[in-house]
């Protein structure tokens, strides 16, 4: 049963939670400077879609995750239907973990180059889209941003789309949760990697970044251990000391007495091989819905000539 809330806890910080039974969706929009304060974010649109069976091979999920995908997607970017996109999917295609923009970019249906050969009834319902997987400045010696800001000033499109994999703030939210938002994307800085933004400063086109969390701190997931024992109440005496401490607090505590060699592990389920590839095909088919209304994705290679 679908419910709605919709709250101003903080002013300037407007939250809507839709709930559809196994889909809980969170839209954040952060409107004032002193909200983006408090908040540590940039003003502009935060989405947040969860669904915790995505963990597991649940084909009608993913459709359904699939189609709100698609529609918060377009009611974040309102394209006209002669913009053209740049989908850049960030990451190391050789890390498994890190190949979900990879992934994601062989699974988008390009058509910047297909604009003039497209059968007249799919005119109006298929944008113009080119993709790149740029690799990482390990790879390729050059930073992303430098990349895309190279092909951005070449093409000129009117979006950016950056898909990249993320460092998840909770255990439960590794590889069940697509997070969309218009204000850009650090690549790397999940993991630390200090690296230039892909905004609308740096490129001069609006920039959307969809990511997934495919990986946890340690840190993380010792500080989840802690706060499930503090609710258990055979436990909750052991740890009366850490009621009154923050998060942030917590954090340097547990870095402090993890070992210097698992202070900085990532860890990801086993069975990440299989979550990218189920990953990748939600978030193409989101965008691809998205962006081509028109495409009978069934058949989709009879109207592509």
């Amino acid at each position: 049963m679908l419910s709605r809330q919709t709250r101003e806890d903080i002013p300037g910080v407007k939250v809507e939670t839709i709930d559809d039974d196994d889909i809980v969706i969170t839209r954040v929009h952060i409107t004032t400077p002193e909200a983006e304060q408090i908040m540590g974010k940039r003003q502009g649109r935060y989405v947040t879609i969860e669904a915790p069976g995505l963990r597991y091979k649940n084909t009608p999920l993913q459709e359904d995750v699939m189609q709100h995908l698609a529609e918060e997607f377009a009611e974040l970017t309102g394209l006209a239907q002669n913009a053209t996109i740049l989908i850049v999917g960030l990451g190391n295609w050789n890390v498994t973990p890190d190949a979900l923009g990879p992934k994601v970019v062989d699974k988008v249906v390009v058509t910047r180059h297909l604009q003039s050969m497209i059968s007249p009834e799919l005119k109006g319902g298929v944008r113009s889209v080119c993709a790149i997987s740029p690799g990482v400045l390990g790879i390729t010696g050059m930073e992303t941003s430098d990349i895309i800001a190279g092909i951005t000033a070449r093409i000129k499109p009117d979006l950016v789309v950056a898909i990249d994999a993320l460092a998840a703030a909770s255990t439960q939210r590794v590889v069940t949760t697509i997070q969309l938002s218009n204000t850009g994307i650090n690549p790397g800085s999940g993991v630390g990697n200090k690296r230039f933004g892909l905004n609308q400063e740096s490129l001069g086109v609006p920039v959307v970044a969809i990511g997934i969390p495919t990986v946890v701190h340690a840190s993380t997931i010792a500080m989840d251990t802690i706060d499930t024992l503090h609710q258990h109440a055979a436990f909750a005496r052991y740890f009366k000391s850490m009621e009154n401490l923050t998060d942030s607090d917590r954090q340097t505590i547990i870095r402090q007495v993890l070992p210097d060699t698992l202070g900085d592990l990532m860890v990801t389920p086993k069975e990440v091989d299989r979550l990218i590839d189920d990953m990748s095909i939600v978030v193409a088919g989101g965008i691809n819905q998205a962006l081509h209304p028109n495409i009978d994705y069934e058949n989709i290679h009879m109207y592509i000539h």
